[in-house]
């Protein structure tokens, strides 16, 4: 029997790892089946990147997901976690495109369309697997059987429906207006695809000549120069006094010899510059906005690869950042400009790349959002779905009172194509549910849309896409609304917010009952963890290092619901030692389990019994708790006190002479019965979080199921709490602490036996009484004193007062004082002279003057700390004295 439940003297996390996620695997523990008798439990995977290598904000996104997904399969729910990953249109695209410049030297137009469509599709054979079998390594227990990818046939079928639906009914739209676009993608993006960041610019003052007032100039303030070729007015506030009288006045626009007005509008701001600001409508939003107002002319200055068109006159062909350079240059030779301020502001970048972003008018497709954002912001508001931690509602509701139209159109060739198709022959405008290859109207020839759609379209679709969905599938309709949704607090706005528009549109139902938000992974100085820094962490080199439960363990301890994380190794070292404390603990246990039978006689439960079983429950009811709230980091805080504080560090050491069979066989059996409870028990609370090494001990341990991840989550059992043996046991455990730290006050040989005077409290007594060989034991105690509180104090003797206990230990039994005092002396002298070297060095005023100040403050520190060392010494040999 001993055999049986041996397990081997280290733990090997590669070995072990391996064989029991192949074991899952095989035994499809991670797949379901509609099921309308049990309650469901689902959550979609937010899709990884094709493109993408697993890095720590997806272990720890992932993880917390397995962690939810591995309890409520334990609770017996009907669970699914639905895996895939996404095609991501620009970031594979410009992928590829690099791959075969730097192998052939050509550009995806030099094969063209179909044929870089097809190198795309082979390069996403090759890679897409890359992720999966990495999230495989993380533990990850998806239902793999039904992986889908945004670009299949069944999510490319969702995608056209949802389109030629919103088209319809005339919520997509085609239009010419004024778009972000990425001069180096060469695409446009939506807003939220545009990061804002404070680069360090300037503010160029620039005379522009007032016609008719001869020798009279409007100064104006601009961050961008470049575009004062497009310029097609000066605006000032109407309210602002300084500017009344040239409303409507004409101005000429330097180096272009344009003339144009003088206009006012409530937008300009007064503060700003000199607070008359140039007009540029095809190349700011705002202008654009307000050219609309004023019916202003755009004239496009820089293209959609920032070059500077022919309608910039004497700078056509320039770089815009080229142009903005001469433009200053000559306007400073024609001695119209004034000054250049230093002026920090905020410019949108492409998040993609990280080109600063072009504002340009362009024809694109749109979603019209407001008709659909009612839905979406009512079922947050009402609770239908809810946000944890509960203060990012105001930050979603707060982005959807101020949505624009979506633009939803790339210049890609990757993704989902537009499917729209146009006649050559009747100019008709068709979006399809399927192909076409001629026109339904006329019979004329038809071409389709040239672009592609923004991948956060098919994305948004994700939870009923994924089902089935246009199809009333089983699986939809069991599984959909999903349960919760895990996700970074950073794509709130590009896809939560989306999935909530498109799930109250398309299945009249929330997506998700709770959004479970995560803050960043960072390093251990806050930084953002970024290929530029180099300061990125693999999680595979990790786990390959420390095995896959410690990182696991580690990321989700030190983690609280929506703040960010800092990644640090010494937390990493201390998890892996709370692994090898696992892995001893339960390698003892087993070795002790010899003859071990469920239903042998046994003997009463015994004190520490009775306080193990009932501390069990307590924690079960905590963790599930806690759980159910997604206080996932504390949960796994209480299970890792419980383990190690009181499983390992107490009940263990108490049983031992049970274990050894001091104690006869019958008390033997109550101890392995208990131990085999227990640390079961505490292996099911850890499986979520730990799960590889909790089945390898599992499996070693006397159990009932296949596997521990399908073995029933622990219930708090009433009959077994005893909040008397608790209290009980905790007085006792605080006498031993006591004992043990006075010893170490003292010096005290470990294996020397003390004597102690316990004075105790009347309810307590019995109990003190009947368990004495607990304190005996673990605090080394011989001869025992049991008295009332009201008795004296004993005299000569360190004390130590807990609740209902106090502690007495006679010195003169603890230390021979003559020894101690020289001992102390020695220890004194050695430390005075330490403290006159570092008092001489601080008055030595050449030392003061020469040396650093973090060297003076140093030996000050240094001799504070020596002075508290030597007063606590004296007071110790003060003491002894009257011993």
């Amino acid at each position: 029997m001993a055999e049986e439940h041996n397990i081997p003297k280290t733990y090997d996390p590669a070995s072990v790892e391996k064989k029991w996620y192949q074991f899952w695997e095989k035994n499809k523990y991670f797949h379901a089946e509609p099921d309308p008798d049990r309650k469901p439990f689902t959550i979609v995977i937010p899709p990884p990147n094709i493109t993408g290598q697993l890095h720590m904000g997806h272990a720890l996104d992932n993880t917390l997901q397995d962690i939810l997904i591995r309890w409520h399969r334990m609770m017996g729910d009907n669970t699914i976690w639905f895996p895939g990953y996404d095609h991501a249109g620009l970031a594979t695209q410009i992928k590829v495109e690099e791959e075969i410049k730097k192998n052939e030297g050509l550009t995806r137009y030099d094969l063209g369309r179909e044929e870089f469509v097809k190198r795309v599709w082979a390069w996403k054979e090759q890679y897409s697997n890359r992720i999966i079998d990495q999230l495989k390594c993380l533990g990850i227990s998806c239902d793999w059987d039904r992986i889908r990818f945004t670009l299949d046939e069944g999510c490319s079928r969702a995608v056209r429906e949802v389109f030629v639906s919103l088209y319809e009914r005339g919520l997509i739209y085609r239009g010419t207006r004024i778009t972000n676009w990425c001069v180096n993608c060469n695409t446009a993006l939506s807003d939220i695809e545009v990061e804002h960041k404070d680069d360090a610019g300037h503010l160029w003052y620039i005379k522009y000549p007032i016609i008719g007032h001869e020798g009279e100039y409007l100064t104006i303030a601009t961050t961008r120069p470049e575009t004062i070729p497009g310029d097609t007015a000066v605006a000032v506030n109407p309210k602002d006094e300084r500017y009344g009288k040239l409303v409507g006045e004409k101005i000429l626009l330097p180096i272009m010899n344009r003339v144009i007005p003088i206009i006012a509008d409530d937008y300009v701001d007064t503060e700003f510059g000199t607070g008359a600001v140039k007009i540029t409508p095809a190349h700011d939003p705002n202008d654009y906005e307000m050219s609309l107002r004023q019916n202003l002319e755009a004239i496009v200055v820089i293209d959609k690869d920032g070059i500077m068109t022919k309608e910039s006159g004497p700078y056509e062909g320039q770089e815009r950042y080229e142009c903005r350079k001469n433009i200053v240059k000559d306007l400073d030779e024609l001695g119209l400009l004034v000054k250049i301020e230093d002026c920090p502001h905020s410019v949108g970048h492409c998040q993609r790349c990280g080109e600063p972003i072009e504002a340009l008018i362009s024809t694109q497709w749109f979603v019209k959002m407001e008709p659909l954002l009612k839905a979406a912001t009512d079922c947050v508001k009402d609770g239908r779905t809810q946000f944890v931690p509960e203060r990012f509602t105001k930050n979603y509701l707060g982005w959807m009172e101020n949505m624009h139209d979506w633009c939803i159109s790339r210049q890609i060739w990757w993704g989902h194509r537009i499917p729209v198709w146009y006649c050559d022959d009747c100019g008709a405008e068709i979006a399809s549910r399927t192909d076409l290859d001629k026109c339904p109207k006329c019979g004329g020839h038809v071409h389709q849309d040239e672009d592609a759609l923004d991948t956060w379209f098919s994305s948004a679709l994700w939870p009923f896409s994924i089902m089935g969905w246009p199809e009333k599938t089983d699986i939809l309709k069991q599984f959909y609304p999903t349960s919760v949704l895990v996700t970074g607090y950073d794509i709130i706005f590009f896809w939560v917010a989306r999935m909530l528009i498109m799930g109250m549109e398309f299945m009249k139902d929330i997506p998700f009952d709770r959004v479970f938000i995560h803050g960043l992974v960072r390093d251990e100085q806050g930084r953002k963890m970024s290929k530029s820094l180099g300061n990125g962490i693999d999680p595979l080199q990790v786990i390959e290092q420390y095995g896959c439960d410690t990182l696991r363990f580690m990321l989700i301890t030190g983690n609280t619901p929506g703040n960010d994380m800092r990644f640090y190794w010494s937390r990493l070292e201390a998890t892996r030692n709370f692994a090898n404390k696992i892995w001893n603990a339960s390698r003892f246990a087993l070795m002790n389990l010899e003859g071990y039978q469920a239903d042998a006689k046994r003997a009463p439960y015994e004190l520490a019994d009775k306080w193990i079983l009932s501390r069990m429950q307590d924690v079960a009811a905590d963790v599930t708790a806690l759980l159910d709230k997604f206080e996932l980091g504390e949960a796994g805080r209480t299970v890792y006190d419980f383990i190690w504080g009181e499983i390992c560090d107490w009940y263990i050491e108490l049983i031992k002479p049970r274990l050894y069979g001091k104690a006869g066989e019958e008390a033997r059996a109550t101890a392995q019965q208990v131990l085999v409870t227990v640390l079961t028990g505490a292996m099911k609370l850890l499986h979520p979080y730990m799960p590889f090494i909790t089945e390898e001990i599992y499996q070693a341990l006397p159990h009932d199921t296949e596997s521990i991840m399908i073995s029933a989550w622990p219930k708090a059992d009433p009959a077994l709490q005893d909040k008397a043996a608790e209290k009980g046991m905790e007085a006792i455990m605080n006498a031993i602490r006591s004992i043990r730290e006075m010893r170490s006050q003292v010096n005290v040989n470990p294996g020397k036996k003390v004597p102690a005077i316990l004075l105790v409290s009347g309810e307590l007594t019995e109990v003190f009484r009947e368990n004495a060989a607990y304190i005996h034991l673990l605090a080394n105690v011989d001869d025992m004193e049991l008295l009332p509180l009201t008795a004296g104090k004993p005299e000569n003797a360190m004390a130590s007062v807990n609740a209902g206990v106090e502690v007495y230990l006679p010195l003169k039994a603890l230390i021979d004082v003559e020894v101690e005092t020289a001992r102390l002396n020695k220890e004194l002298a050695g430390l005075q002279k330490e403290m006159q070297r570092v008092s001489g060095k601080l008055q030595n005023q050449g030392f003061l003057a020469k040396a650093p100040k973090e060297v003076v403050e140093k030996e000050q520190v240094k001799a504070e700390e020596f002075a508290a060392k030597i007063k606590t010494i004296e007071e110790r040999l003060a003491y002894l004295k009257t011993i």
